[in-house]
Order: structure tokens, then sequence, then C-alpha cells
């Protein structure tokens, strides 16, 4: 168990990190909260984060409850990705709370479909932000996505992740028949491919937007509409510009109203989701997300990434 075994310490390698990475002090510095339609991603490389003294850090930030459910994950390397995932939860929101809010503090609650929210403690002389955050997370890259007053839902996924099954029965069993007649009319299997993934990293962040989960939404209730930039149709290369992405529910229940997607090339190596509710302050017609993206090891370095390693390629960004 990689927290407790009797080793020497491994001390982080700061010159190994890139150059234009910051380095932060130990206590967390305050993050300005985002703007109405503004999502600040911020996401961690595990593979970059080799200190057993600072996984032991992360270790004490987390509850009882939390650090049970780390322990009983099996192997060292699950146990670090959910480590490293309820650090930068707690970290990440306690940035925007002014130092009002120790990391370790901070308490969680689910809503009736288990998606985590923050419990916050009401003060007589502190109003608490009204903050939403989601996660995702897949081997090799952990995503926080954080929003003010509008609920989010992030989802990432590795772009060279290999399908178990066939990827039109597979969709067949999954996706609405508008998107598997977009993914049979692909003949390229690489592209296709690419074209599945990106419809599913979808569809889990509109989920997870919704803060109902998979069995009270089924993926088959509602489908996933893209508009490629260039021309009407499907775009030609894996990774053409998509102008627009819309939902439309397929089911008696309509929850697709005022609901905007992102959809993004991460760290070149993910496909990374983004949607939000449009605030009813913000008027009728499609509003662009504007999206500030950070790389970070929680309490040690952050860094503002560009379009060079988070580029939109789905959406309406400013």
């Amino acid at each position: 168990m990689f927290l407790f075994r009797r080793s020497v310490f491994l001390r982080m390698n700061i010159h190994g990190l890139p150059r234009n990475l910051c380095s932060a002090p130990s206590t967390l510095l305050p993050v300005q909260l985002p703007t109405r339609m503004e999502s600040h991603l911020w996401y961690v490389v595990p593979e970059e984060v080799k200190s057993e003294t600072l996984l032991k850090r992360y270790f004490q930030l987390l509850s009882p409850c939390e650090k049970k459910n780390v322990l009983r994950m099996r192997g060292d390397e699950l146990q670090k990705r959910a480590l490293l995932a309820r650090a930068l939860v707690r970290t990440t929101i306690a940035r925007y709370t002014n130092d009002r809010v120790d990391p370790r503090s901070l308490n969680f609650k689910k809503n009736g479909y288990g998606k985590p929210e923050v419990d916050w403690k009401i003060e007589d002389d502190w109003q608490p932000p009204a903050l939403h955050f989601n996660i995702s997370h897949t081997s090799s890259l952990i995503a926080c996505g954080v929003a003010f007053d509008s609920p989010i839902g992030i989802d990432v996924e590795e772009k060279q992740r290999k399908l178990k099954h066939h990827i039109l029965a597979f969709a067949r069993r999954y996706f609405s028949s508008h998107e598997v007649d977009h993914l049979t009319s692909i003949s390229d299997f690489e592209l296709q491919r690419h074209q599945f993934i990106k419809l599913w990293t979808l569809k889990e962040a509109y989920v997870k937007a919704l803060g109902r989960g998979f069995s009270a939404s089924p993926f088959k209730t509602f489908t996933i509409k893209l508009k490629a930039a260039a021309k009407r149709g499907i775009p030609e290369s894996r990774d053409s510009k998509i102008s627009e992405i819309s939902v439309e529910s397929l089911g008696s229940e309509d929850l697709t109203n005022n609901w905007q997607f992102l959809l993004l090339e991460l760290a070149g190596s993910h496909y990374g989701a983004i949607c939000m509710e449009k605030h009813n302050t913000l008027g009728e017609g499609n509003v662009p997300i504007k999206l500030t993206a950070r790389r970070t090891i929680p309490l040690v370095e952050d860094e503002f990434v560009g379009t060079d390693a988070v580029v939109p390629i789905g959406g309406l960004t400013c």
C-alpha cells in the first residue's frame, strides 16, 4: 500500500516540470469565481505526482469516509488515482472561498441521484459561493470542472481508448437511432471510433450536468446532434471543428432546454466535454462558454494552459 510503505520518501522533481509552471505555496492561492457561462477546468496528470510525502499530505486532507474509500481500492495505481481525485476536488473548491475554508473542513452531500455537492457551513458573516463542480478521470488524467450558479457536468475520455465491442453494435445498444445513423455513415474505422468517443463524452457530460445519473437518464432517451462548421454533415477529420452541439429529448420528459456544450481536445491525449445550463438572466439563444484551464499538482504547482494544451473542437466558446 503506497501510503504506508516503509521506504525512503521520493522527492518531487521540480526541475523536470515544464518551465512555465509557477510554484505555489503550500497554502492555496485564492481564485476569483467564474462568471456566468464561464467554466474553470483544473486537471492533474497522475504520473507527474511522484512524491510519497505529497501523497501522504493529500491523504490527510480527506474525511474518514474518503480515506476508507481510497483504501478499499485494489492496487497502488487505483488508490493513487482515487486519492488524487478527492485531493483535487478539495483543494480546488477551497481556492474559491478567499481563505475562509480549509480543504480539510469541506463537507459533501449527494443529491437524490448520487451527484456530489458541497455541504456548506452557513456563517453569519459569510455567504458561501453558489459553486457547482463535477469531476471525471481516466487512468492518465483527472479533471475537475467548476461553474458559478449553474449546474455543470464534465467527462474526459482517452482518445486512444480501445473498445471491447464492435462500435456499431455497442452504439445500437446505448445510442439513439440518429446517433447510430451518424456513426454508420462514417466508413473509416478510426474516424468512426473517434466520433463514437466524442459522442460518448458529450452524453456523459450531459447526464452528469442533469445530476440524475445513468439509470434516471439512459443514453437512449436523448440524442446529441453535431453540426459541422465548414459545411452541413459529418466532419471529415477526427478533430474537425463543430460549430454547434445540441441535445434533443426522445422521451416524455423534456429536460433538454438551455444546455450548452463545449467539446475539447485535452493535453493532446484526451477528449473532454463540458455541459452547462445557461443562466436564466442571459436571455434566449446560444451563449458561448468561456473556458479557463489550469494544469495543477495540488499544493505544489499551477499552470494556466492555452490552446496548445486545451483545444476547443466543438460548441461555442469565447
